[in-house]
């Protein structure tokens, strides 16, 4: 046999046992054209990721607010959707916008329903959305939820940013493509304070422990599955320069926190842990996936509760 000929003859005896070795879920054209058939979050309904308080989709076109999540969740299967609404403004008010959008890409995609997934204050706002129209939702998985209010808010509910406020959230607009959303900082910090919290769950009950940092909130309430997770640290990584800001509000705190919402406020439905070495921004995998090397990876919390829904065969 000639030399060229060996070499081929080696090449595809290779080829067949990397072929024979491949899973049997993975067909060969994919594996040998690099097409994934990863599906471990493969959810049955699109997956919507909705900010918090000061939040966007992408920041000049580049930053995302959920850092790395929506890739993450897209090369294992899911089918995701990242809105923007108002970075500054009422739970109800948002919460409208979102509803709006959720319409949108159910007549596009012909979805049934969608997942939720909020941070922040897109915890509180996911579940306004859940709680109108319980027809369109899956689940609800509320991230650092600022679900009983924050003292951050309480202390600030006074007047006196809103003027400074409403110029930073609408230049956080202007270059994250918002498009001119309404913003209101005081009716936002008027619904992450105690009292705004308090009389929203009043409205808007499900899913929501009997009293404040309880372990009792029904997982299904009309159909819809509600979670929650979180974490109670607040500096995580040295070299992540928002972690010293968060220090400043420290003293705000007489319980665990992650530097804006206490961990007890973060509870809904059922808790998949609020004891997480996460602060505030970790929870999006920010500043620039600049966490804790001693913790989970945030991003695979999303991953996992995506195959938990796909395992329920949402």
């Amino acid at each position: 046999m000639k030399k060229t000929n060996r070499k081929m003859a080696f090449a595809a005896g290779a080829l067949a046992m990397g072929l024979a070795a491949q899973p049997a879920s993975a067909g060969w054209f994919d594996w040998l054209f690099g097409k994934s058939t990863d599906t471990y979050t493969q959810t049955k309904h699109p997956i919507v990721l909705v900010h918090g308080l000061s939040g966007f989709n992408k920041l000049f076109g580049v930053i995302e607010y959920f850092n790395g999540v929506p890739e993450a969740l897209t090369e294992s299967g899911a089918e995701v959707f990242v809105p923007q609404v108002s970075a500054a403004n009422s739970t109800e008010v948002r919460g409208e916008q979102l509803l709006a959008q959720i319409e949108e890409y159910m007549a596009v995609t012909g979805a049934e329903k969608v997942h939720l997934i909020g941070h922040s204050h897109g915890g509180p706002t996911i579940r306004y959305v859940a709680g109108v129209r319980p027809d369109l939702i899956a689940s609800v998985s509320s991230v650092g939820g600022v679900n009983w209010g924050t003292p951050v808010a309480d202390a600030a509910n006074n007047g006196a940013l809103d003027g400074l406020g409403n110029f930073f959230f609408g230049l956080v607009d202007t270059f994250s493509g918002g498009g001119g959303l309404p913003q209101d900082t005081g009716a936002a910090i008027a619904s992450l304070s105690t009292d705004g919290s308090v009389q929203f769950n009043a409205q808007f009950p499900a899913g929501m422990p009997s009293a404040y940092c309880g372990d009792d909130g029904a997982e299904v309430v009309d159909g819809v599955r509600y979670y929650s997770w979180g974490g109670n640290k607040i500096s995580t990584n040295l070299l992540d320069v928002s972690d010293a800001l968060l220090l400043v509000l420290k003293s705000s705190f007489d319980e665990p926190s992650d530097g804006l919402v206490p961990a007890c406020s973060m509870k809904v439905g059922k808790v998949l842990g609020v004891d997480y070495a996460h602060n505030h921004l970790d929870q999006v995998n920010q500043l620039f996936g600049l966490v804790g090397r001693n913790t989970a990876d945030p991003v695979e919390l999303y991953r996992q509760q995506a195959n938990r829904l796909k395992n329920l065969g949402l």
